[in-house]
């Protein structure tokens, strides 16, 4: 086994210690670093070698860089680092880091040139002042030498268990069998697909009911690929935790004890944090401090253990006495599988799409629920900038500040006072005004580089909020607005928000599919399939499977209602109508139901009404930010034997990752077509999705409409044993257009609601 690793990888790896140090200290940007190099090799001598390739081996290893400079006239190496403030802030554990770098070079040097002693150096340049900070010190030979090779055996010891560990993984997926006796209806069509394409290098587009099992039925195919194709990572990434919790599910039912695979499920900061009063360094938190020395062995420790779930790490973490969230962002490099949100592979700065690339890693994707990935895409490339917030921040930020962030007021005062309309779009972000906002951040730079404490959070808050601005501003194109929104605030006075919306999200997710060898997005509701393909930026020849339904048009009624509008304008009139429905139902067929609405004032308008007409139905209602333990409560109603109909929103958190099979759940009631607001910005995002498809109203109201409608109908029908029944309550669930995109298993029958009466009248399908 030969292996081979840069220089500061190698460092980066063996040489780390101290403390977890994330104070905000800013850094320089990358050609800030670039010229700061330039200049401090400009200042040396005509013998001043720079870029200086040297490699060396030991054992196994080798180890390859570039030397930022050398004077032989001295036997000076240097290694240059650039920086903003007072040196003196640099955290302690990065000196160590840029330390051990030197010396490493330092040997390779030194054994290169047949040299006994070398002085090394570490210069730091300030990029602000120009100036130099050295820190100098002479070393033999020798000494260097067996500083190198404790670094090689370090890592060349990790390195075999890590080669190691990936032939135990791939015999074993090899051999990988399916954990049932047999799959069910559908779910082999899936996974023959699914290992197709990782086999295949391709994309796949799934749409699967729920029911076929497609948690279970995506990773089992995508395992089974990986030894054949070298797939070194799979990510299984979701919008949501019900949908990690089914990808643990679904691996723990894969794998036993003894299986060799690494499973690591990856939580959000705020849900791993043990301190969070504290700041994320040795100073205030005591899972900061030391936390470089403590993590060889906590890693190992998890290695080991190789099932990570947040549990699992929490426990190690604190066993350790190391911070469980940065322990989980050591171990994405080196687990087989990571379950975790969209954006950990979706967003500008994702910490797995960026380790993808370090490494060269060839990726799967697994991309569940994914009509998510839409709205999510978009919000990961928008950015907003409140005037009202930056006000407020303005009259308390630093004296020194106050000039920059004045040019940022004039600017934005001016385009306030043009616009005369509560809501406008503009062709691009003036750039007068992204002149003054780039200032205001590079002098926020500076202050909070000289001053890292103490800051106010809004000051910090509005410097990241602008840098995400102004990154946005510079890739603008059609897939964007720049949009002003003006709002009326105290004391007659209003105030408005600058806006780039993403509409279009496939310029910056195709680019992330096409870094992975191949990716399978998957959910129920994927219809109609070139609405996906066009605002995700999948490839055009990416497969599209509607995979078989288990299910048959017996297990569930659909009833659409034809002559009741759920129209903003008609709704005082359908609250009657629908109360009636209700109640004859849950006469005929008393049970559990749910009843979608389109908004919280329709649902509480019926919801009011219900309950004076027929007070002997039980109600439950989803009521606005409810937390956790309200939403478990809420669906505990829904038990076997239960009685009574629970109120809800289309699209909210009870529309789907919902699973209530059997009595639990026997009909529901949708009482809307699930359309988006008709008001100025749908109305902009309908132009430009016309512009750019030439089918405004589908991609902006209809397709995501019909979208929620499904994805609460398929709550009714979970198991091939389930019965129910489905209303459909608005008369443009009787359009053909509408209807056709609507579940093929499902046979829509039409009905004429009497609005004085309860009795349903069938009609014959048009």
């Amino acid at each position: 086994m030969s292996l081979r690793i840069a220089v500061r990888e190698l460092c980066e790896f063996t040489a780390k210690e101290g403390d977890l140090d994330l104070r905000f200290t800013p850094s320089p940007t990358a050609q800030e670093g670039i010229a700061g190099h330039a200049t401090v090799v400009a200042r040396r001598g005509p013998d001043y070698m720079s870029e200086l390739a040297v490699s060396g081996e030991f054992e196994e290893l080798t180890v390859s860089g570039r030397i930022d400079g050398f004077d032989p006239e001295f036997r000076l190496l240097e290694e240059i680092k650039t920086h903003r403030g007072d040196v003196a802030r640099i955290p302690a554990n990065h000196r160590l880091l840029h330390w051990a770098q030197v010396k490493v070079y330092g040997w390779l040097l030194c054994q290169a040139l047949e040299l006994d002693e070398l002085d090394l150096a570490v210069v730091y340049f300030n990029v602000i002042s120009q100036k130099e900070t050295v820190f100098r010190e002479r070393h033999s030979a020798e000494a260097l030498r067996q500083f190198f090779e404790l670094q090689c055996r370090r890592y060349i010891h990790w390195a075999r268990q890590e080669q190691a560990h990936r032939l135990a993984r791939d015999a074993a997926l090899t051999t990988l069998r399916f954990p049932y006796a047999e799959f069910r209806h559908g779910q082999r069509q899936l996974a023959e697909a699914v290992y197709r394409a990782a086999r295949d290098g391709h994309y796949l587009l799934a749409q699967a009911t729920t029911g076929i099992g497609k948690t279970l039925g995506t990773l089992f195919p995508q395992l089974k690929a990986m030894p054949g194709q070298q797939l070194d990572r799979l990510f299984f990434l979701s919008a949501k935790t019900p949908g990690r919790r089914l990808a643990l599910d679904a691996l723990q039912r894969l794998r036993d004890p003894e299986t060799p695979l690494r499973v690591l499920e990856h939580v959000a900061r705020d849900k791993a944090c043990e301190h969070p009063d504290k700041a994320c360094h040795g100073e205030s938190c005591p899972l900061a401090r030391g936390f470089y020395d403590r993590l060889p062995a906590a890693r190992s420790a998890a290695l080991k253990e190789r099932w990570l779930d947040q549990q699992a790490v929490r426990e190690i973490a604190i066993a350790h006495g190391i911070c469980p969230y940065y322990l989980s962002q050591e171990l994405c490099r080196w687990s087989d599988v990571v379950v975790g949100d969209y954006n950990y592979y979706f967003d500008l700065g994702a910490l797995l799409h960026s380790l993808t690339l370090v490494n060269q890693w060839r990726v799967c994707l697994l991309v569940d629920e994914a009509h998510n990935l839409v709205e999510r895409g978009r919000s990961m490339y928008s950015a907003e900038l409140d005037q009202a917030r930056f006000k407020a921040m303005r009259r308390d930020a630093p004296a020194k500040l106050k000039g920059v962030l004045g040019r940022v007021d004039r600017h934005w005062n001016q385009l306030h006072r043009e616009q005369q309309v509560p809501y406008q779009v503009h062709p691009l972000a003036p750039d007068l005004l992204l002149a003054a906002l780039g200032k205001a951040v590079s002098a926020i730079t500076d202050h909070l580089t000289d001053q890292p404490e103490g800051n106010a959070g809004e000051l910090l808050r509005f410097y990241l909020d602008a840098m995400l601005f102004c990154r946005l501003a510079e890739s603008f194109g059609p897939h964007s607005l720049f949009d002003i929104s003006r709002v009326e605030g105290d004391k007659g006075r209003s105030y408005s928000t600058l806006c780039i919306r993403n509409v279009l999200p496939a310029p910056f997710l195709g680019p992330r599919f096409e870094q992975a060898h191949s990716a399978t997005l998957f959910s129920a509701t994927l219809s109609p399939s070139h609405y996906y393909l066009d605002l995700l930026g999948l490839p055009q020849e990416t497969q599209c499977l509607d995979v078989d339904s288990p299910f048959s048009a017996e297990q569930l009624q659909v009833r659409a209602v034809r002559n009741l509008s759920t129209r903003y304008r008609d709704r005082d009139a359908s609250l009657a109508p629908i109360c009636r429905l209700i109640a004859r139902q849950y006469g005929e067929r008393p049970g559990n139901y749910l009843a979608f609405f389109s908004s919280y004032q329709y649902l509480q308008q019926v919801l009011d009404l219900l309950a004076r007409e027929y007070p002997e139905i039980p109600v439950w209602v989803q009521s606005r930010q409810m937390d956790e333990a309200a939403r478990q409560g809420f669906l505990e109603r829904f038990q076997v034997g239960g009685r009574g109909i629970g109120f809800a929103v289309l699209g909210g958190v009870f529309g789907e990752g919902v699973d209530l099979p059997g009595e639990r759940l026997i009909g529901a009631f949708v009482a809307t077509l699930g359309l988006a607001q008709v008001n100025p910005i749908n109305e902009e995002i309908r132009q430009r999705m016309h512009a750019l498809f030439g089918d405004g109203y589908d991609y902006t109201y209809l397709y995501p409409g019909l979208q929620k409608v499904v994805q609460a109908a398929g709550r009714v029908i979970r198991t091939t044993e389930d019965e129910g029944v489905l209303y459909l309550i608005d008369d443009r669930f009787a359009r053909q257009e509408v209807r056709r995109l609507l579940p093929s298993w499902w046979q829509v029958e039409l009905l004429r609601l009497p609005l004085q009466t309860a009795v349903l009248e069938p009609q014959p399908d048009l």
